[in-house]
């Protein structure tokens, strides 16, 4: 099982996401109960070319140690130097390659769910990755490009040929985005196919969705993203918190961004997450706009305190 292969308190792992799983965020997850938490998702090829703002992605903090990082690419000798630079000079938990994301930049040229179309080059990426460290590594994938090409069966089998530690399943095709449900039935005829533990992904919202999709699948784990980006506690053993303990957390998460970022960029990159953190509140509205109006760190602790007190 991966959770204690990798020493880890929880199968449950904070997905990479773009512009959110930044330090503060993964070391409030983390706290929360996540298993392991992934940096935004990296380019290989930027890695190669030595690309500044790519590796600034990959810092990491002490107060950090369930992190974890995903790469994207599809030419195996870019794949081999970028695993490697990132076993020789990081202290990562594993390595997990991206096939799935379906953003039309990525897939255009060729990354992310693209290998779908190309199971040879993606089984070449992957014993790229393999060769090269002595990390484990994973692979996320979607259950194929589109519906009359839904080939995730086939990939997951080559994982398992490749001795990939663990694979996660995204319970849609690249066609569908994010759009429609996803379909959970997949993740659970993958699991009953392979001797891997799989990782399910897709449309878990609450621990409710967690605890029914994982007892109908399956499945070794959840990898959650929209989810956990909406509602960090979903990693917590008491999903429901009080006003009181969200307030405190949102006050610890900009501290955080205090630590990372000047002021303006930290309040302007925590607008979203209070919006995520307030939602379902009452009243909640009403603050959340006012605090986007606000760009002093001590006004907007002000309103929240006041928030907390109603």
């Amino acid at each position: 099982m991966i959770k204690e292969k990798l020493n880890l308190n929880s199968n449950l792992f904070l997905a990479p996401l773009a512009g959110v799983t930044d330090i503060p965020f993964r070391i409030i997850c983390g706290e929360l109960g996540a298993g392991l938490c992934f940096t935004e998702m990296i380019s290989a090829k930027a890695l190669y070319y030595n690309d500044k703002k790519t590796k600034k992605l990959l810092d990491t903090d002490p107060r950090e140690n369930n992190t974890s990082v995903q790469i994207f690419g599809h030419e195996p000798e870019i794949i081999a130097y970028a695993t490697r630079f990132l076993t020789e000079n990081y202290n990562f938990k594993s390595i997990d390659i991206n096939m799935g994301c379906p953003a039309p930049k990525i897939f255009k040229n060729g990354d992310g769910s693209a290998l779908m179309g190309d199971l040879n080059l993606a089984e070449d990426v992957i014993r790229a990755c393999k060769n090269n460290t002595d990390l484990p590594v994973s692979v996320k994938f979607r259950l194929g490009i589109d519906e009359n090409s839904m080939n995730y069966m086939q990939l997951g089998q080559i994982c398992e040929r490749l001795k990939v530690d663990y694979i996660t399943l995204h319970a849609r095709t690249r066609k569908m985005f994010y759009s429609g449900e996803a379909d959970w039935s997949h993740i659970k005829r993958l699991v009953e196919n392979v001797d891997i533990p799989v990782f399910g992904n897709g449309d878990c919202f609450t621990k409710e969705d967690i605890r029914k999709n994982m007892e109908y699948s399956n499945c070794d784990g959840v990898l959650l993203a929209r989810g956990a980006m909406q509602n960090p506690f979903i990693f917590s053993d008491d999903e429901i918190k009080t006003k009181e303990e969200v307030i405190d957390t949102i006050k610890k998460h900009m501290q955080l961004k205090l630590e990372f970022y000047e002021e303006k960029r930290a309040i302007l990159e925590m607008r979203k997450h209070i919006q995520w953190y307030l939602k379902g509140f009452k009243n909640s509205n009403r603050v959340k706009n006012e605090i986007n109006q606000l760009t002093d760190i001590d006004q907007i602790y002000k309103i929240l305190d006041e928030f907390k007190n109603e």
